[in-house]
Parts: structure tokens; C-alpha cells; sequence
């Protein structure tokens, strides 16, 4: 696969072959491209791996976020707690309903929010708290369930980047409430856009599987498996958030891989952490000791007193050897919207705002071959070698 530009190693590529490709043509050939038998198919086997009693398939994290809001009854002048040191869906989601999103700071270590800032920070108004689960790394799940039990508050997991991400052997996706995955180009396992909620109630996943197809009694292929295929009911507030069987198609490939991508991740993050771990300028990642990490990213934190550097030269050091590097993430108080919007400003999370400045995500992808890690080692060994204090 040629690469973009100069870029040897990019900082992702999606593990996608053969297989797929059949499969996606398996459906076009079949005649039925929207939600339909591989969809159901995929929740099927995605509840089975996570551990849960239903999977709700969705068009992508965000919407699965959105969701899981509408059916927790948050709505117009609520407020919902998450961490500010995310991707801004996680907001996004919160701002459909009309809620404001109360930012929290995060453990300047693992990146997650700290169960402490979201005590601080209930009012009255306060429904749910949208823990963030940043690089696959699992938060504090006991503590936050503990302060959403004593304060009855929702809890929606934004487990995009936890596929696999476990505490004491279980599996995020079977936490209790609801759980929301991604399934974007990036992801551990990919259908190029798409999402799911995994919970354990019939009725609320009842109520999901409605509101995600404008909130009709039987969507089109269920129609079509009895009498009367024309008539329907609109029987609950619904939105246009179906997964096509496209989609669907893709994913039940990589579902059956998942073991191997996270063999293979968890393979090269030992990789990384063996060649950085004694290097004093660069902070390797938390692992967890209770529970497993699903590497989705690989992020450093640069010790920037020992270097001549800052984070931004770093990125660009690395890019001139041909190396592809982000930052995961820049705090969302830091934005203009949500300065705006919700009167944050600079100053107000300094945990997240200092791990900002340091954090550099590595590439990390399940078909990264092993010269291709040599490589990232070798140039982020190189500028700190020549970059030191």
C-alpha cells in the first residue's frame, strides 16, 4: 500500500483484506444493502463478545452517544459530566439534547477522568456522567458507579477506543446501563463508519433498536418477513442512526479477527514500552493492574524539562523522518465553541491542559509490521538523543 507523500510509517492503517471485500460483495449481490440479516447478525455476535445481553448496531459512536442520552431522559437545561481532555463527540452528543457538558480533569497519568472531579461537580441539574476510556485504558468504573448509585445519575460508557478494554475480566461492553462503541477507520476493528450500544435491559434496548430507525415498530426487512409488508407504526421519537448491512458485513469479518488485532497490539505496545521505558525524557503509558488495556493508541508524555524541544517540534522531527505522529487530545475548554458556548476558558482543567502539552500519540495498527516499529523506535530515540538538555 502506497503511503501519503513522504509518510513511511502513517500513524494508522485499517487491517482490512480479501475477506472483506467478498463479504461486502456477498451483500451487494444479495440485493438488501440497508439494516437487515448481517446487522442483526453483528449485534449478535458483538453483544457475545463483549459479554452483553444486546447490542444495538448504530451509524456511528456519536449517534450511539446521542442515543443512549435520549433514553437515560437527559434533556433541554440537564447537565452531564465528562471528562474535557476528549474527542469533542463526546460534548457533541451532550449538546443534541440541549444538556450542557460539565468538563471534569482527568488523572495526569492514565488520561481518564478522575472520579473526584465528578463529585466536585454534580449539582441538582446533574442526569448522567460520560466516562471517557482514553486509549483503551479503563477508568475508575467502581468509584464512578459508586458516585452515580448515591447520586442516581446515569452512566454511558464512551468506550470508543475499549473494545477490548477489561476490568478484573470483564469486558466493558457488559458494564452495567449502556456502553458506546466506534467502529470508524481508526478503530481496533473498523466498517469504516458506524457505532454500538451494549447494555443489559430488554426494555431500554427495546427503546434503542426503535429511536435508531425513526422510531418505527418494524423496520423494512422485518416487514418483509410477514403479512402486510406495507404498514408500519411510528411508535417512539426516533432518528435516522440505522447501520447498513454494508457495514455490518465488514464488521462480522473483523469481529472474528478481534482476538489476533489485539494479540498484535498489545505485542507492539510491549514493543514500545521496552525500548522507552528507561528513557528519562519520555513517559510511557499506564498499564492497568486490574484490568487490560486495548492499546487502541500508544501515547507518550514527553518529559519537556529534559529536552530542547517542545511537543509540536517533536511531531515535526518525527514527520521529517517519515513518521506520521498525533495528539490525543487537545482539552475541549481549550476550543473556541466551547470557550463561547459554555464561558471555559484557559486555565480551568490544569491537569488536562499540562498533559496536553506533553502527549504524543505513536502509530500503533494491527498490520504494523515489525520494520515499521523498528523504525518509529529508532527516530524517537534519535531526537531525544539529539534534543536532550
Amino acid at each position: 500500500m502506497k503511503e501519503r507523500g513522504d509518510i513511511r510509517v502513517p500513524l494508522c492503517r485499517p487491517w482490512v483484506g480479501e475477506e472483506e471485500v467478498e463479504a461486502v460483495a456477498e451483500v451487494i449481490r444479495s440485493g438488501w444493502l440497508s439494516t437487515g440479516p448481517r446487522t442483526l447478525e453483528f449485534e449478535k455476535e458483538f453483544a457475545r463478545y463483549v459479554g452483553a445481553k444486546h447490542a444495538v448496531a448504530t451509524s456511528s459512536c456519536t449517534s450511539a452517544l446521542h442515543l443512549s442520552l435520549v433514553a437515560s431522559g437527559v434533556e433541554e437545561g440537564d447537565e452531564v459530566i465528562t471528562s474535557t481532555f476528549t474527542y469533542t463527540a463526546t460534548a457533541e452528543a451532550i449538546g443534541y439534547v440541549g444538556a450542557k457538558p460539565v468538563f471534569a480533569d482527568i488523572d495526569p497519568v492514565t488520561l481518564n477522568i478522575l472520579p473526584e472531579e465528578i463529585e466536585d461537580r454534580i449539582t441538582d441539574r446533574t442526569k448522567a456522567v460520560i466516562p471517557v476510556h482514553v486509549a483503551g485504558y479503563p477508568c475508575r468504573m467502581d468509584e464512578i458507579y459508586d458516585i452515580a448509585g448515591r447520586y442516581g445519575l446515569a452512566v454511558i460508557n464512551d468506550a470508543a477506543h475499549a473494545i477490548s478494554t477489561e476490568i478484573r475480566g470483564r469486558r466493558i461492553g457488559s458494564m452495567e446501563h449502556l456502553n458506546c462503541f466506534s467502529f470508524y477507520a481508526t478503530k481496533n476493528i473498523t466498517t469504516g463508519e458506524g457505532g454500538m450500544i451494549t447494555l443489559n435491559e430488554d426494555e431500554l434496548a427495546e427503546k434503542l433498536r426503535l429511536m435508531r430507525l425513526h422510531g418505527i415498530d418494524r423496520y423494512t426487512w422485518a416487514r418483509l418477513q410477514g403479512d402486510r409488508r406495507w404498514y408500519y407504526e411510528v411508535v417512539e421519537r426516533g432518528f435516522k442512526y440505522n447501520m447498513s448491512d454494508i457495514q455490518a458485513a465488514m464488521g462480522l469479518c473483523q469481529l472474528r479477527k478481534i482476538d489476533e488485532i489485539q494479540r498484535r497490539r498489545e505485542v507492539i505496545a510491549a514493543r514500545y514500552n521496552r525500548a522507552f521505558s528507561d528513557i528519562e525524557a519520555i513517559l510511557t503509558p499506564s498499564i492497568p493492574t486490574d484490568g487490560k488495556h486495548s492499546w487502541h493508541l500508544y501515547i507518550i508524555r514527553l518529559n519537556l524539562e529534559m529536552l530542547r524541544i517542545d511537543r509540536d517540534e517533536f511531531i515535526r522531527q518525527m514527520a521529517e523522518r517519515g513518521i506520521e505522529c498525533s495528539v490525543h487530545f487537545i482539552p475541549l475548554h481549550m476550543h473556541p465553541f466551547y470557550r463561547k458556548r459554555y464561558g471555559y476558558k484557559a486555565g480551568d482543567f490544569p491537569k488536562a491542559e499540562h498533559a496536553y502539552r506533553q502527549v504524543v500519540t505513536l502509530p500503533l495498527f494491527s498490520g504494523m509490521g515489525d520494520e515499521e516499529v523498528d523504525l518509529v523506535i529508532d527516530c524517537v530515540l534519535d531526537i531525544i538523543r539529539n534534543y536532550r538538555r
